[in-house]
């Protein structure tokens, strides 16, 4: 892997943490219940201090007074590689507890691979988010099941969640051209086992998932939807009206 592949790749894993930690920060003081409400803020801090690690060792590589804050402030929506269902609105209880479930199980196996990475500082986040990690996959995989095999009301909202997130899962397995260079990646291992565990919660949700769908794809490449733009205005507003502010 070359420097830029390794700088790109780094953006990728900070940018998704941050953009799905602005979504489920939307939360805070209108969740269900206290303790969800608490619960779902608690994992976008998490999820925050992951981006941060990961801005950090990228800007370390971009040198030139490149900063974490510059990274997640200063770059234009194209410049995002995110993936593109961490970006989607977040509709309703259902559809947030379902992508934060999709998502962790994808990213403790895609984690587990590069703790054996040439890259150690890449593995040494790794393995420090998996703890979190394990949590995240705890609450939201409960709450699926919870809805799942709950009430009729729940059930047609946690189906229809499934509609509507389950097109934007394939770009977990589809590779972007900084991905192909991480040698100890494997795509197809990494989709067998999440696909493996995902239906084992969605079989106790009495749910299933739909067959033969379309995949949308592009936001590991900078192509993303309209809602990107909406978070980036709201996170960069104040630093972009008045550049250099400090708190």
């Amino acid at each position: 892997m070359d420097q830029q592949q390794l700088i790109d790749y780094t953006l990728f894993l900070a940018d998704t943490n941050l953009i799905l930690a602005q979504r489920n920060a939307e939360w805070c003081a209108h969740g269900p219940i206290l303790e969800q409400d608490i619960a779902i803020t608690n994992i976008s801090l998490d999820l925050i201090g992951q981006s941060r690690n990961f801005y950090q060792h990228a800007a370390i590589l971009l040198g030139n007074g490149t900063t974490e804050d510059s990274l997640a402030y200063l770059r234009a929506e194209r410049e995002f590689k995110n993936l593109l269902i961490t970006e989607l609105p977040n509709n309703d209880w259902a559809h947030t507890v379902l992508r934060q479930f999709v998502y962790s199980v994808y990213a403790q196996l895609l984690y587990t691979q590069l703790m054996g990475g040439n890259d150690k500082q890449i593995a040494a986040i790794a393995e420090k988010a998996l703890k979190e990690i394990s949590y995240h996959i705890k609450w939201s995989s409960e709450w699926v099941i919870r809805l799942g095999d709950g009430t009729e009301e729940s059930n047609q909202r946690i189906n229809k969640a499934i509609d509507n997130l389950w097109p934007y899962t394939g770009e977990f397995f589809n590779p972007a051209y900084y991905e192909t260079a991480v040698k100890q990646l494997d795509f197809a291992g990494l989709q067998d086992s999440w696909t493996q565990k995902v239906t084992s919660v969605l079989e106790e949700a009495t749910l299933s998932f739909p067959q033969n769908v379309f995949m949308h794809s592009g936001g590991k490449q900078g192509v993303h939807t309209e809602n990107l733009g909406y978070i980036l205005a709201d996170l960069q507003y104040l630093q972009r009206a008045y550049p250099g502010a400090e708190w």
